[in-house]
């Protein structure tokens, strides 16, 4: 969806929440532009989006900037928002699927397109 908008540069998609920690942790040396967007399900293998903001907020600041976080799940437990709603690091909490409307919204509220 974020390739056919054609609002980014450059999409990069993990499977695995420790191959997005590596990956962001492995710019110390800011050999890439960082991302402004990462969307987090909760349900991942290994590691669940949950243990990902944790581990996720324990790097440096350097290698977090401005991300902005977004949870995009199919989960419809309140106690999940709630859960995503306490957490300063994540800016929303959105239903899947991404729909062209819904990443409209995104960047119009979280980027000014």
């Amino acid at each position: 969806m974020i390739d056919r908008h054609g609002c980014a540069e450059k999409v990069v998609a993990f499977q695995v929440a420790q191959e997005a920690l590596a990956f962001l942790a492995d710019n110390s040396s800011g050999a890439y532009a960082q991302p402004d967007l990462i969307l987090l399900d909760i349900n991942m293998p290994g590691m669940n989006g949950w243990e990902f903001l944790e581990a996720y907020e324990k790097l440096p600041e350097a290698q977090r900037g401005n991300i902005v976080v977004m949870m995009l799940t199919t989960s419809l437990n309140p106690d999940d928002k709630k859960h995503a709603d306490s957490i300063g690091g994540v800016a929303g909490f959105l239903s899947k699927p991404l729909t062209k409307k819904l990443l409209q919204e995104i960047l119009e509220d979280k980027f000014g397109w």
